[in-house]
């Protein structure tokens, strides 16, 4: 039987690791760390910095991610085939470092309920003939590390938000809609809305994290500069992750 702990850690930063997620990490017998080559080991890094700052810190096993089969025309079906893959990879992570069964925890980016598909994967583990529990430590989301930096709440009085992807933000603007969170979205897809001036936003970059960029206002005026910083960041880190709040109204934006 295993144990296994879906850990929230923010940005990694051990500011932002909540009482529990340091419990949860400290009891496990061991810690899966993805490995995504080598222009994303500062992710790896981070991980294991995190474990360093536990003090006695669980055995860290680590195991190559699978590259997703872009040449699948159907997206959802690609993202379907990569999850079992990684779920086949975690079944023999798991029964290689715990034969007999034990105790585990996995450090999940931000929460494990946004945006992150480690419960999935984790629903497919029984399918792989082991048994295991599996239990979700919260932990701060990049929606809230967002509106923190920039000094805003997330939404209009009395008013909803809907989170998406820049994917959807490309067929259109919701109707009804005037806020919205755009999360996975390596295309900038703010820049194919039409009439940019009537638009505000709020963008960062490694929120939480050093090298923190941050950028807002009217998204005519700002979208350029947006793009420029994002495409410099990654090519210096080899990788970047980012959201964007934007709001629409009837008006030109102030």
């Amino acid at each position: 039987m295993y144990d296994l702990a879906l850990v929230g850690i923010a940005s990694g930063s051990p500011d932002h690791l909540t009482a529990e997620a340091r419990r949860a990490l400290s009891e496990a017998d061991v810690i899966l760390i993805p490995q995504k080559g080598a222009e994303k080991a500062e992710l790896a890094g981070v991980r294991t910095a995190l474990l360093g700052d536990l003090g006695a810190a669980p055995r860290a096993v680590p195991f190559e991610m699978p590259v997703r089969d872009e040449a699948e025309p159907d997206y959802l079906q690609r993202v379907e085939d990569w999850h079992d893959r990684i779920a086949g990879i975690w079944a023999d992570a798991l029964m290689g470092a715990l034969p007999r069964g034990g105790k585990a925890a996995m450090m999940i980016w931000g929460d494990p309920s946004l945006y992150d598909s480690s419960l999935r994967i984790a629903e497919r583990l029984p399918g792989r003939g082991i048994e295991v529990a599996v239990r979700v430590i919260p932990g701060i989301t990049s929606l809230q590390l967002l509106t923190a930096a920039h000094g805003i709440p997330l939404n209009d009085l009395g008013a909803p938000v809907l989170i998406t992807t820049g994917r959807r933000l490309r067929e259109g603007w919701p109707p009804g809609v005037e806020r919205l969170v755009v999360m996975l979205d390596g295309s900038c897809s703010f820049t194919q809305l039409p009439e940019p001036e009537r638009y505000r936003i709020w963008w960062g970059a490694y929120l939480g994290m050093a090298g923190e960029i941050l950028r807002a206002g009217r998204l005519d005026k700002v979208a350029e500069d947006i793009v420029a910083r994002r495409a410099a960041a990654r090519a210096d880190r080899g990788w970047i992750m980012d959201v964007y709040l934007l709001e629409r109204r009837g008006e030109v934006a102030a």
